[in-house]
């Protein structure tokens, strides 16, 4: 959470992290520990533009309220610290624990410098903390993994139970050859190889910050399957940064995918089939919680995108995280699909007002928009091509001249986003944008449930199957929102609800 005079920072959200005046990007070292979720990040500690790489540190009870800690792995002139996560190794298999206290281990990319002994390789090394993951101490020594190659990063380590034994695995990705490579360990300080994953489906852009996990299937315990997500820039399904998934099997050693559309590089003409963490142009680099309790899976992204990244209009912070997701696996159609959900700590404090049934046929204004804010609304098709809701609107002029569209095409089988007019779009070229997911109906009707803040729209679609993320600057004042139908009739159920605190 950040409370701020919108005066002095307009854009500053009321429900994502942001830090206080430096720049942020992919979120690392995603754990809970004794009570606190702790989000590292990809941060500069001395600017608000992408340089500098070092792992910025905030603590959350809730995943809502956030407290921003002192800079844990700082850069140095030997290394800059790219992105990992970190494990916490019960067992003190890696021997970093003293007294007993289990050690929280980092698992980090080194980005060696000029000059250093490993000039302009990157490699994985470590880093540990025993006071609960405030201070942290490198291992001598580091890297404990290297290829050496320019492009090898983004470790993703878990402990793995199973048929072929308990250890540590690593996934890490060789960025310019859309691979996925996987290691394991007993005591995280030596790594033996297991397998490649790739390419497959997207490959417009290099590969990033993947994750393997392991989840239930329509929530039965006994039937599970596992999730390979790896992030991709550029090449998304909307232009730029963008993230997908595949589902499948890891015995240990492989995952192998049962979602894969194209094996090798990708084919243009499958892009809108494959399988994308979010249709948005603002959902990047997302990754999962470790050792969170009763199995659940969290994920949290980087609410911008590399196409205009270091240009987005605020000050002296910039960039944003997403609201914490929590993910499961739904049989849909016959095929493992993606669940997303915002976690339910996110609505924990929201304050509904009364439903309202609207009827439609043209545009029609509805009362209490707000800068921050949670909007449900049910469609139910009639006559209409087209149907959809306008947020952020201007107040003063023609309902629904001004602000965020959102828009349901039931002919066309597609949700859109246009962002045109959404108020400071002309920082950069590639800003102003229409994106579009597939979306069809559910027994006969559209669910959007769609969170509102200060620089950001995220709207999750038919119960999380679709998501759309993306940034927006309007004015303040812009709060108006408008529903509409084109060329017909269309329903709409709507409830709009005050979230987070000291919302403007």
């Amino acid at each position: 959470m950040n409370t701020v005079a919108p005066t002095l920072e307009a854009y500053r959200p009321a429900m994502h992290y942001t830090a206080k005046d430096t720049w942020l990007n992919d979120p690392n070292g995603l754990v809970f520990h004794e009570g606190m979720y702790h989000l590292y990040y990809q941060n500069n500690p001395f600017g608000n533009v992408h340089s500098n790489m070092s792992w910025g540190h905030a603590t959350s009870t809730d995943l809502v309220n956030w407290e921003e800690h002192q800079v844990a792995i700082p850069c140095d002139d030997i290394e800059e610290i790219f992105s990992g996560s970190i494990v916490v190794d019960h067992g003190n298999s890696s021997g970093f624990g003293v007294g007993g206290v289990a050690p929280l281990v980092a698992i980090y990319t080194s980005a060696y410098k000029p000059g250093s002994a490993h000039p302009g390789i990157q490699a994985q090394s470590l880093a540990w903390s025993i006071d609960g993951g405030y201070s942290w101490t490198k291992y001598s020594g580091n890297p404990v993994l290297t290829r050496n190659s320019p492009e090898f990063r983004d470790p993703k380590v878990f402990r793995y139970n199973g048929p072929a034994g308990s250890y540590w695995v690593m996934a890490a990705v060789e960025a310019h050859d859309f691979a996925v490579l996987l290691y394991r360990s007993d005591d995280l300080r030596h790594w033996d190889y297991l397998s490649t994953f790739g390419p497959a489906n997207g490959t417009g852009g290099i590969w990033e910050c993947p994750d393997l996990f392991e989840l239930p299937v329509d929530g039965l315990p006994g039937t599970t399957k596992w999730v390979l997500t790896v992030n991709m820039n550029p090449g998304g399904p909307n232009g730029g940064s963008a993230g997908q998934y595949f589902v499948g099997e890891f015995d240990g050693v492989s995952f192998r995918s049962e979602t894969t559309l194209t094996e090798g590089m990708q084919d243009p003409g499958l892009v809108d089939q494959y399988q994308w963490l979010d249709w948005g142009r603002d959902y990047y680099a997302a990754v999962s919680f470790s050792n969170v309790p009763d199995g659940r899976r969290l994920m949290i992204g980087w609410m911008n995108n590399w196409q205009y990244a270091n240009q987005i209009p605020t000050s002296p912070w910039r960039s944003p995280m997403s609201l914490v997701r929590e993910v499961s696996l739904a049989m849909v159609d016959g095929q493992p699909r993606l669940v997303q959900q915002p976690a339910p700590e996110c609505t924990a404090g929201s304050r509904p007002g009364p439903a309202q049934r609207v009827s439609l046929s043209g545009t029609v204004a509805v009362d209490g928009g707000a800068a921050v804010q949670l909007v449900d609304v049910t469609f139910t098709p009639g006559t209409a091509d087209e149907f959809g809701l306008v947020v952020r609107g201007a107040t003063d002029g023609a309902a629904g001249s001004s602000g965020t569209r959102i828009s349901i095409s039931p002919g066309a089988g597609e949700l859109v986003l246009d962002r045109t007019n959404s108020g400071n779009s002309g920082f950069h070229p590639a800003f102003p944008s229409v994106s579009k997911a597939p979306l069809r109906a559910l027994d006969g009707t559209y669910s959007l449930r769609i969170f509102i803040d200060r620089c950001s729209v995220e709207v999750f679609a038919q119960d999380g199957l679709v998501t759309l993320t993306e940034l927006v600057f309007p004015d303040p004042a812009q709060t108006a929102i408008t529903l509409f139908s084109a060329n017909g009739s269309a329903e709409a159920l709507l409830q709009l609800a005050a979230v987070g605190q000291g919302n403007a």
